[in-house]
């Protein structure tokens, strides 16, 4: 197949989003099929197959608010979408912003196929404008989100049950939708590592993503902060993001000891999972949770946020990994019970490692290429 996957956010692949969208276009690479993709990163320039479009700048102020983000806003150029879709048999977009909007436009006009990823919650754009609770502005955002992207595609990929549901219900109208899982890179599997010297005497407790208000560390934070073993807790929070500096300055006051904040490799990673003693996942608004799903793969007992907007929680295998998502207190009781259980988070990370395995990326791969090449038989019937 010939495939374009449009991207309006790549970068780095520290999110969940920009991980997901490199995993298929390398298996989709890897497959013998020829993938163009077409996004904002400048130095992907002289990558091959990758068509890079201008960004957007609104201003200082705003230019330094996006990029705090960690993230550039695409510009379309018609020209160059124009030569990275003509001749695909099916164009993939990741995401229902600019690009992806005149990138379903462009198709329709070439009658190509066109599939797209479900990969944005609507909270994820109105947390910055304060709204993130906000029932009715958080269904206008689906409701746009339907009639710019979805609306036109032949099918639609969702990482989560959940997240396929909750767009249904709030456009109310039915997809041809695919469920399939982001899937887990096959690097990450148990490897039991030391320690740190400087970690030697604590419990190391881990969260990997974007450090962000609806991730909701600080929740993480106060719960250590009052729990029966705060002298020995040490927070690793693996990713950077708009408040990090903001935690940083909270937690100092909260905790005898100071969390590592940072972007990880992901052999650093895997490493630094590997030698920790517990997963918390805090986050209140998650289409699906890589991270969390890399961790329990390395047999890393996980604790999750049960809100009712995270898919995260569908992890938990018993009531001992869920915490309730806005309870400090709960989430302490639950960390002071792992502490003092060590076989049993043991065995509890034991039977991660069996129920990850269906998270597998190659599985999962193979999926997705199976959707796309279900949408780019349309192509072959229009044109028979």
């Amino acid at each position: 197949m010939n495939i374009t996957v449009v991207c309006d956010v790549l970068g780095l692949e520290n999110n969940g989003t920009s991980i997901a969208a490199m995993n298929l276009i390398r298996s989709l690479k890897a497959k013998g099929h020829k993938v163009k993709v077409i996004c904002p990163d400048s130095f992907r320039r002289d990558e091959e197959g990758f068509y890079i479009v201008p960004t957007m700048s609104f201003g200082d102020f705003i230019n330094a608010y996006v990029e705090k983000n960690g993230v550039v806003i695409a510009k379309c150029d018609e020209n160059i979408m124009r030569e990275a879709i003509r001749g695909a048999d099916v164009v993939h977009i990741m995401l229902p912003f600019l690009l992806g909007h005149k990138a379903r436009v462009i198709a329709n006009e070439m009658n190509i196929p066109i599939t797209a990823g479900f990969h944005c919650q609507a909270e994820n754009l109105t947390c910055h404008l304060f709204m993130m609770d906000a029932r009715f502005a958080n269904h206008m955002v689906y409701k746009l989100f339907y009639s710019v992207l979805y609306k036109y595609c032949d099918a639609v990929h969702y990482p989560a049950e959940f997240i396929k549901n909750v767009f249904e219900y709030e456009i109310q109208q039915k997809t041809n939708g695919y469920v399939i899982s982001n899937g887990v890179r096959d690097i990450f599997k148990r490897s039991p590592q030391e320690k740190p010297n400087n970690f030697k005497d604590k419990f190391v407790i881990l969260f990997a993503g974007r450090i962000s208000k609806e991730k909701n560390q600080k929740i993480l934070i106060d719960a250590a902060s009052v729990s029966r073993h705060k002298d020995i807790i040490q927070l690793i929070f693996a990713g950077s993001g708009p408040i990090e500096q903001q935690l940083k300055e909270y937690a100092g006051q909260m905790l005898p000891c100071q969390p590592v904040f940072g972007f990880l490799s992901q052999d650093e990673l895997v490493k630094t999972i590997n030698y920790s003693d517990l997963y918390v996942h805090p986050a209140k608004i998650e289409i699906e949770a890589i991270s969390c799903l890399e961790a329990i793969t390395c047999g890393l007992t996980p604790v999750i946020a049960d809100s009712p907007r995270s898919a995260t929680r569908f992890f938990a295998m018993s009531e001992k990994n869920l915490f309730k998502y806005d309870d400090a207190c709960d989430l302490s009781s639950k960390i002071d019970y792992w502490i003092e259980n060590p076989e049993e988070r043991k065995k509890c990370g034991e039977a991660y490692c069996d129920y990850a395995k269906i998270y597998a990326r190659d599985y999962c791969m193979d999926k997705m290429e199976e959707m796309l090449q279900t949408a780019a038989n349309l192509k072959s019937r229009v044109n028979s």
